[in-house]
């Protein structure tokens, strides 16, 4: 029996924390909750990061998700605040952590994908599509939020996969790596 699956996505940062809270269950989204936790730079960066951690504990406790889908961090240009969102990308994995809550990462492109069917999709393409597959009226503001709810619709779409290649391994059936396949090709 397939169960309801629970998941909140999150695109870490540490001034907005993006959160979108989804409930998957044969093939359809609901959407519980969606926001962004906030920080502001006069505040020394310490309590912001504390402000996230207790924060995101709570958000844990209130919505008690079966997983947390979270972004993979890239450094392309600003390598110091990459630091930073890396240090509040770690007390929200110690967060899940503590509350015995597993979570699984995906790069940008992988959301994309997942999201839109190209991993090179434009951003505007992205929330589009995480607006029309959750129904919802409006793309959700800040942009971060946004993204969050489509970490949470790729993590959903990830894992349902991961359950249905599980089950079929459990009754004696073939999983296809699609991956594979395609470099491998038919001779």
């Amino acid at each position: 029996m397939v169960k309801r699956m629970r998941i909140i996505g999150i695109d870490p940062g540490y001034a907005i924390i993006g959160y979108g809270v989804i409930e998957y269950f044969q093939a359809r989204f609901t959407t519980l909750a969606y926001g962004a936790i906030t920080t502001t730079p006069e505040v020394p960066f310490e309590k912001r990061l504390l402000t996230i951690y207790e924060d995101t504990i709570a958000l844990l406790k209130r919505h008690n998700p079966d997983a947390v889908a979270i972004e993979k961090l890239f450094f392309y240009n600003n390598k110091t605040t990459g630091i930073d969102v890396a240090q509040a990308r770690g007390v929200i994995l110690l967060a899940c952590a503590q509350c015995g809550i597993p979570y699984y990462e995906y790069t940008p492109m992988q959301v994309k994908q997942a999201v839109v069917g190209y991993g090179k999709a434009q951003k505007i393409q992205v929330m589009d599509m995480t607006k029309r597959l959750l129904k919802l009226s409006a793309v959700p503001k800040p942009d971060d939020t946004a993204d969050a709810l489509a970490i949470a619709v790729c993590h959903a779409h990830s894992a349902s996969s991961r359950l249905l290649e599980q089950a079929m391994r459990a009754k004696g059936g073939i999983a296809v790596d699609l991956q594979r396949k395609r470099h491998i090709g038919t001779r």
